[in-house]
């Protein structure tokens, strides 16, 4: 889509003239996107503007510290002026019903496999996070951060960079880390909400993930179903974060986790070391995501995509292995 020339004067008009703003994260949240969703939610009210909160999935229990988490609800109450997504690489990522519902006005997003599908569109691939980007940008569209918003955009922040350590940090992020910081968000306590704490049904929840392990050569998998989830009383379809604990694997170059949603649908999550851009395996899916961390939601049984895609994993580490690793 053509952009305007001057994209932030076009995105501030735009909160000007709108009374009614509806933000919306993509199904499965994760920090970034429930803290871009606050971040810029709490901004806007702070403008006076009523809003609305949409995750398809709801809220994470894991972010109930953040101020506004009660504003997050499935679906939108009123029929809004301004649609704005966030962290949201494509409209499928919304979830089905809601876009089918609505045209997306405004789309913040950091993923290189965006496909820049709002009228206006905010991708930035250098930027760490999502968070990153409103926490820059936000005051240039008449959004001052504020001692509320701060905390959800350094949670944003410290998630998606998995405590300031995923290869892609930079000096900026680190930054605007500190501004936040001095606006009134408390890292140390963040930090350990977002990446340390974890609830005793998440743990047994792994467990059940861990038990289904398997490893070929440098490629490490495992499955996780809604019937685990049941066991352990976990309420949510993500996986609790357990791709991440597993990507920690030595001698590993691609780690990928299986996540059977019940409905005929399987979320598969790839996480990648320093050197294998994993987004082609992803895109193959109609996925997207980072070079080293990717998914993709696929149609099928969790035996037949299992199957499919550590095919396609193999192919694309043997085409690695012989010398054109990126």
């Amino acid at each position: 889509m053509n952009q305007p020339v001057n994209l932030d004067q076009s995105i501030r008009d735009a909160f000007s003239q709108a009374g009614k703003i509806l933000v919306i994260a993509h199904v499965r949240p994760d920090g970034d996107a429930i803290g871009s969703l606050l971040g810029l939610g709490l901004a806007l009210k702070e403008k006076g503007k009523q809003i609305e909160l949409v995750v398809e999935d709801g809220l994470p229990a894991s972010f109930k510290n953040l101020t506004g988490w009660e504003m997050v609800r499935k679906w939108p109450a009123m029929k809004p002026d301004l649609v704005i997504t966030v962290d949201c690489s494509d409209l499928g990522r919304l979830g089905d019903d809601l876009a089918n519902e609505f045209q997306v006005d405004i789309n913040i997003d950091h993923h290189i496999t965006n496909l820049n599908f709002g009228r206006l569109n905010v991708v930035d691939t250098r930027a760490v996070a999502t968070a990153e980007i409103l926490a820059t940008r936000l005051p240039m569209w008449g959004c001052p951060i504020s001692p509320a918003s701060a905390p959800a955009l350094l949670t944003g922040l410290v998630t998606d960079s998995l405590g300031f350590r995923t290869s892609n940090m930079t000096p900026q992020a680190l930054r605007v880390a500190a501004d936040l910081m001095e606006a009134g968000a408390d890292l140390p306590e963040l930090y350990q909400h977002a990446l340390v704490n974890r609830s005793f049904e998440a743990v047994k929840y792994w467990g059940a993930g861990f038990t289904r392990l398997q490893r070929m050569d440098r490629l490490v998998w495992t499955s996780i179903t809604p019937a685990d989830r049941q066991a352990a009383h976990y309420n949510g379809r993500d996986d609790a974060d357990m791709i991440n604990i597993l990507s920690a694997i030595n001698d590993i170059d691609v780690t990928i986790l299986f996540n059977d949603q019940g409905n005929g649908h399987i979320k598969v999550s790839w996480r990648s070391q320093p050197g294998f851009d994993i987004t082609p395996l992803a895109l193959q899916y109609n996925g997207g995501g980072h070079p080293a961390a990717a998914g993709a939601d696929i149609e099928g049984a969790l035996a037949e995509v299992e199957a499919e895609v550590l095919q396609s994993t193999r192919c694309y580490l043997k085409l690695k292995g012989n010398g054109q690793k990126s």
